[in-house]
């Protein structure tokens, strides 16, 4: 017999970890394993497990327990709610001063006759960071979350979930437009939360910005969304019919500073004048590089970053493709002039003779105070290698269906032949690739003999450029592959802190959604910086799993209401360690006031 473990979803969405004792058997020639025994979830298993180590050893009877603990009376336990990744959360939170930052902030002042005035939104806003690390959900799905987690505001006091079922809205409006309201008051501090924040990152960490990494995404809506954003437009979700929002990120010295929302049919080089003229004007940045890829270079943007108030300069990316210069840098590479670039940690993990290879050579470009480099991978090579082989198996299959029309008879009009061999190219980039004619009837398509050698020339290449004098080739090659940083950020945010899909259907409130995304974001790299600068071997997302091991309970004792909160997993611990958490009680609250809405 051994011990195994499943995870399992419910309904309300949340993952559970179940502990199960199996055996293996054999049937029909098969080893299977069989379950013996379901011992519960891990986290409850946790939590009593020093009580059941006493009941093994003999000791079964509560009065003994109750005399253990300095008290009279059998212990019956009330409630015993996830509270760690709250506690983490308060920890972040006060690190980075956002208690003052946002205390100070103003307040939407169009009301409803019924709302506080003084509402304490501040906490609403760590509850709402809370859910988006650990349970992503919708401002109406909150009330389940409030059922399984401890979640209170700065004094204690518990959120409690408020049923009421109004047509097919099941929480109390009541509650639920507090929680809308939170949002009005965080987006109406926007530009100065951010500004503080950058100030107080720079303070804590003791960076000196020099490089700024600018990125966009898109993210869908469910629905229609407002009409002023939600458009259609290029999605990276995979999602065309989908209307969409773009949203760019900056980031500095590994810190996402600034994020900006526009309509989901903005193109990414046009956004770019309003990120340089913000950074400028807000944190007053005087000499920085502008690093980005080659969605966002033309002509006008370089002109812009070089006027923009203070020093600026650029490092950007280059497309390839229908653009003659970049197949004239490419043909100017000299093959032994390549240098070797240094691995990332993935790299040198690998063995010698397995580790791909990335080298840069710096070419002439013939623009003035401009530097061009050719950067060759091994690992993009393999990548576009295999989509490319992909895309043409795709397309060929097409083009022999279309083949077999024709000469079925079931085509016979050139103009028809024609569009159907046009869908097909079009479908997976054809073009790149094939050529086709039709001869006497007949249709005959061939490996193209101009495109497909230079596809073949690009694979593995790519282009960056920048006006700065003092990049080696290899810092321009590290420095540009930053942005990297960036496109992680992106899927933390989509993915485990639960930026899309998005349900709101007003700007504000869609601006406000993704504004708690950026700043669970943010609270997440602080957290994942911690268990790097202690050595703690667990990703971010394992850590806040961990700590949903660490539970408040409330019980009985005598009849006596007594409060306590479990030490949680070793994993748990750990990432207490590293933050330097030892005081995990919650605050006490109003014993006349323990709860709110």
């Amino acid at each position: 017999m051994f011990v195994r473990s499943v995870k399992i979803r419910s309904s309300a969405g949340t993952v559970h970890e179940y502990v199960r004792i199996v055996t293996s058997v054999r049937e029909n020639g098969r080893v299977k394993q069989r379950v013996i025994a379901n011992l519960g979830r891990r986290d409850t298993l946790e939590a009593v497990l020093p009580m059941l180590n006493r009941f093994l050893c003999g000791d079964s009877d509560q009065q003994q327990l109750a005399k253990e603990l300095a008290e009279e009376g059998p212990i019956k336990i009330r409630d015993a709610s996830t509270w760690g990744p709250m506690l983490v959360v308060r920890h972040l939170f006060e690190q980075l001063g956002l208690w003052q930052i946002l205390d100070g902030g103003r307040r939407w002042s169009h009301l409803l006759p019924e709302e506080d005035p003084n509402d304490d939104w501040p906490s609403r806003v760590v509850a709402l960071l809370t859910n988006r690390l650990v349970c992503p959900a919708s401002e109406h799905a909150l009330a389940g979350w409030l059922e399984t987690d401890f979640v209170c505001d700065r004094h204690g006091r518990r959120y409690a979930p408020c049923w009421k079922q109004h047509r097919r809205v099941q929480v109390d409006l009541t509650q639920l437009q507090r929680w809308y309201r939170t949002l009005d008051h965080l987006l109406l501090n926007k530009d100065q939360i951010e500004v503080a924040l950058y100030e107080r990152l720079r303070d804590l960490f003791d960076f000196q910005p020099d490089l700024v990494l600018y990125d966009i995404t898109s993210t869908y809506f469910e629905g229609h969304g407002p009409p002023s954003l939600a458009k259609h437009g290029h999605s990276r979700d995979e999602k065309s019919r989908n209307v969409q929002v773009v949203v760019g990120v900056v980031m500095v010295a590994g810190w996402p500073i600034a994020h900006h929302v526009w309509a989901g049919n903005k193109r990414d080089s046009t956004t770019v004048k309003e990120v340089v003229e913000d950074l400028a004007k807000r944190f007053s940045f005087r000499r920085m590089v502008f690093v980005g890829d080659r969605g966002m270079v033309t002509q006008n943007n370089l002109e812009i970053i070089e006027k923009a108030e203070g020093e600026w300069g650029f490092l950007v990316g280059m497309t390839r493709r229908q653009n003659p210069e970049a197949e004239t840098l490419i043909d100017r590479v000299v093959e032994e002039k390549w240098i070797e670039c240094e691995g990332g940690v993935n790299t040198r993990e690998k063995k010698q003779q397995e580790r791909p290879r990335t080298r840069v050579q710096e070419v002439q470009c013939d623009r003035d105070g401009v530097r061009a480099f050719v950067v060759d991978s091994d690992e993009r090579r393999a990548y576009e290698q295999r989509m490319r082989k992909k895309a043409m198996q795709r397309v060929r299959a097409g083009l022999e269906q279309v083949q077999k029309r024709v000469a079925n008879g079931r085509l016979k009009k050139p103009e028809k032949i024609g569009a159907a061999v046009e869908r097909v190219l079009q479908r997976n980039h054809g073009y790149r690739y094939y050529d086709w004619e039709l001869k006497d009837g007949e249709l005959h398509f061939v490996e193209h003999p101009t495109n497909l050698p230079r596809e073949k020339k690009y694979e593995g290449r790519y282009l960056i450029q920048t006006d700065q004098t003092k990049f080696t080739s290899q810092d321009a090659v590290a420095n540009y592959k930053e942005l990297n940083e960036v496109e992680r950020g992106f899927r933390s945010m989509k993915d485990p802190i639960g930026m899309r899909p998005i349900w709101h259907r007003s700007e504000r409130r869609v601006k406000a959604h993704i504004f708690v995304a950026a700043l669970a974001f943010l609270l997440d790299r602080m957290l994942e910086r911690a268990l790097k600068a202690a050595d703690v071997e667990l990703s971010s997302s394992a850590a806040w799993s961990a700590l949903a091991t660490i539970r408040h309970v409330d019980f009985l004792v005598g009849g006596q209401r007594r409060t306590g909160v479990t030490p949680g997993s070793s994993r748990a611990r750990q990432v207490l360690r590293a933050l330097a958490i030892s005081d995990l009680r919650p605050p006490t609250p109003p014993k006349d006031d323990p709860t709110t809405m």
